[in-house]
Formats: C-alpha cells, structure tokens, sequence
C-alpha cells in the first residue's frame, strides 16, 4: 500500500467509515474556523472584491486542504473513501470559480498522481466541486449559500461523483461495491462538513453587521454627548466681566449620555439664576428629558417671578403629555448679586451645602416640593439665605454621595462633608476638584454608576 497511514476497513462497516471520515472532517473545519478571521474573509463578510492575490491565497489553502481530504482517506479495495472535495467547494463558495477550480485543481491533480481504481473520476469530481461551487458564489453575486442550500448542494454533488464513478470505472462489479458501502457515509459527511462551515460563515456576517450596529450606535452616542455638553455652560469663567461672584460647574455621565443637567444665567444686571437637576434613568431617554428641561426653565424665568413660580410653570408643561412617566429633582435659586441675598426652591433635589469663609459649612434645611414631571398643580415653597464674601454655595446630584466604590459602599453625605472641610479659601473650580478628587479616590477603578454633576456658586462680593 503506498500510505502507511490509510486505514484499511471491512466495506460493510459504514458506521466505522463515517465515524472516521467525520473525524477527518473536523479537522478542515476547525482550521476553515481559523481561516475565517482573515482579511480575505473580512473582505467577503464586508461584500468588498476579493483580489486575485486573496482568491489565489483561498485556492492553495483549500487545495491543501483537499490534500488532507485524501491522505486522511481510508483505502476500500483501491478506492479512497474521503472528503477531498470538501476543501475545492468551500473555496469555490467564499471566494468564487477562481479560487474554486485553484483548490480543485491542486486537490484533484494530487489525487490522479496517487493512482487507484477511481483516480480518473475522483480528479475529475474535485475540480467540479470547486467549479460548481464557484457558480454559485457567482449567482448569489458574492453572498455566501444559506446553511440549506449549502447542504443541498453538497450532498447532491457527492451523489453525482458516486454516479461519476459507476459511469466511467470498470469493471462495473468492483466499482459497484465500492461505491454501495463509501456512498453514504461520503454523502452525509461531505453535506455535514460544509453544513458546519456554513453555519460559521453566517454567524461571522451576523457578527460584522452587530459589530457595525454597534460602531454606528456609539458615533451616534458620541455626537449626542457633543451635544448634551454643548447645552451646558461649560465655558468658565461664564462672567468674566462680573467679579462678585465665581462660578464653577462639572457634569460627568454615566453613559455616553445622561439625565444631570445644570444652568446659569443672568436676568438682568443685578440677579444671577442657576439651577441643578437630576432626571430619572439614564441614557437618550434622560437626555433628551434633560434637555427640554432646561430649555424650558430658561425660557420660563423671569426677574418677575419668584423660584417657586417658576418650578410651578416648568412642572406643569412637564407634565403634559409625559407618557414616559420620567420626572426630574431641581434646585433653582437667584442670587441677588449686589447683596449675596439668594432666594431658592426645591423640587425634590438633594440639599445644597453652605460652605463659609471660616472653614464651617451646614446642609440647607428641608422643605416641600415634589420632583417636576410627577402631578400638575404641585405647589412650592420659597426660602432665602445669605451669602457673605468668601461663602459658597454647593450643589451636587445623586451621582456623588452614590457614587459607588468596589465593595460596593456609598460615598454618602458623610463622606461628602469630610471633602468640604478645609475648602475654605479656595476657588469655585478649586473646589470641585478638590472633591471630584476624594469621589475618585474612594471609587478608585469602579465602574461610575450614576452621572456625577457639581455646581459651586462662590460670593466674592464688592464691586
């Protein structure tokens, strides 16, 4: 026998002969798998031409791969029953009749120099298998066969090198009996192994076409961000020409987008409005809440109204319409910046901090109102304080005193408080970072688990 290594069999044990042939099998297929993360293959999955230098590439790996295909074969009375043209047809499907008939080619001529009983014939099927396979690859103008018809095909073509054989193989008698017991298991994990390899191919597109979904969602996020971001005041200082007072304001979401929102603006030369809030959830839904929250106190504010009427007038369009049942915590004050007198209201929103000049700092006391977007109607209250020169005011969302570290505790108030003591004598923006620096320290590589927003309105005072 002219391989050592053939294994030679009784002809009526085809559950033996199928066995083996799907071991043999597997192998094409697991290294097919490997082939499938090359850049010939990121060219068909992403319907780009393949060069003839891929398609030549295709050729000699899946005609050595056909080689296999032979040499793995197990000798039945002069005949090797195989999966050679595994390897021609499966090139001819991904790269077309080029790469097809290549590997056919190299398969088919290494199987004639091997002679036999059906060296004519089973050259001749290898080169078809690549061919046909090619056509197809053609008529689907690239697309890679459905999982089916790949099957289909295979069996179909295995069927007709065994009528390929009994046609041109003589004697008649010899050649019968050969192909009666190689016939089915040759047919089964022939039409099996391309089945597999199929089925790879489609779930290789499935994961191209995520991962573009994928990449197109994220640019879309990071545009949204761009413009979440450029609603805010991000410009400081925001008043240059203003140095009675010093304002400083950070926003950090969670995801690419978030529901935290906070503003800035004067009424009128005299009066300072500014506002903080948190949006229930997070992500598009949150951001765009947040943004017509914003602009609808902006447009809502007015040096003749008080806080509270204001809150009153945005909750109340919030609450038209909101199918959504999202709601939104705000804190809303006016400085007036001749005195450092504020007035402010609450609906809902973590209490601010007063932090004085000499180091000491105290929590705003509580009072009524609802979160805005919940009930039409709610009433608000008012309430004042003072700023003296050096006082700041410190405004925070959930995000901080939640902000969550690895064991996954709380930064809470009373970590928040630790931060604020020995801030005293510092900028607005000095501040901030102060604390964002204690958050970071305690969360250390956690992942952040709520937008993070921090706004610090220092009175300087004096004109």
């Amino acid at each position: 026998m002219a391989f050592s290594f053939w294994k030679v069999i009784q002809t009526d044990n085809i559950v033996d002969l199928l066995i083996n042939l799907i071991k043999n099998m597997s192998v094409i297929i697991v290294l097919a798998y490997v082939l499938t993360r090359t850049k010939a293959f990121a060219a068909m999955t992403n319907k780009q031409a393949m060069t003839w230098q891929q398609k030549s590439c295709l050729a000699l790996i899946f005609g050595v791969f056909s080689i296999y295909g032979t040499l793995s074969g197990i000798n039945i009375n002069g005949a090797i029953a195989n999966i050679r043209d595994l390897g021609p047809a499966i090139a001819g499907l991904v790269g077309g009749p080029l790469a097809g008939i290549g590997a056919g080619l190299i398969g088919g001529i290494h199987r004639y120099s091997m002679g036999g009983l059906t060296a004519v014939p089973c050259s001749l099927s290898t080169v078809l298998a690549g061919l046909v396979g090619g056509l197809i690859w053609y008529y689907k103008k690239g697309q890679f066969v459905s999982i089916k018809g790949a099957v289909i095909f295979m069996a179909l073509f295995e069927a007709f090198h065994m009528g390929l054989n009994l046609v041109m193989v003589r004697p008649f008698d010899q050649i019968y009996v050969i192909i009666k017991n190689v016939s089915l298991p040759m047919i089964c994990t022939n039409a099996l192994g391309i089945g597999i390899f199929a089925f790879i191919i489609h779930n290789l597109v499935r994961e191209k076409e995520t991962q573009k979904q994928k990449e197109l969602i994220e640019g879309e996020l990071t545009v949204a961000r761009e413009i979440q971001m450029s609603i805010v005041p991000k410009i400081f200082p925001p008043f240059p020409g203003r140095p009675e007072f010093d304002i400083f304001a950070v926003l950090e979401p969670a995801k690419e987008v978030g529901g935290d929102l906070y503003d800035f603006f004067l009424l009128d030369d005299d009066h300072l409005c500014f506002t903080i809030g948190d949006v229930s959830g997070k992500g598009v839904p949150a951001s765009l809440f947040m943004a017509v929250t914003k602009t609808l106190i902006k447009a809502k504010a007015d040096i003749r109204l008080r806080p509270d009427e204001i809150l009153c007038a945005v909750n109340n369009d919030l609450c038209e319409d909101n199918d959504s049942g999202m709601f939104v915590t705000e804190f809303l004050g006016i400085l007036t910046i001749s005195t450092g007198e504020i007035v402010y209201s609450n609906g809902g929103h973590n209490l601010p901090y007063i932090l004085r000049a000499d180091g000491s700092f105290e929590m705003l006391p509580r009072m009524a109102g609802m979160a805005l977007g919940v009930m039409e109607e709610m009433p608000y209250v008012c309430a004042d304080l003072k700023l003296n020169p050096g006082d700041s005011l410190v405004m925070y969302t959930d995000g901080v005193t939640e902000a969550m570290n690895e064991a996954g505790e709380l930064f809470t108030e009373a970590r928040l408080e630790n931060s604020l003591a020995g801030l005293a004598g510092q900028t607005a923006r000095e501040q901030i970072e102060l604390i964002l620096g204690s958050i970071r320290k305690f969360v250390k590589t956690a992942k952040q688990s709520d937008d993070i927003t921090m706004v610090v309105l220092q009175y300087i005072g004096g004109k």
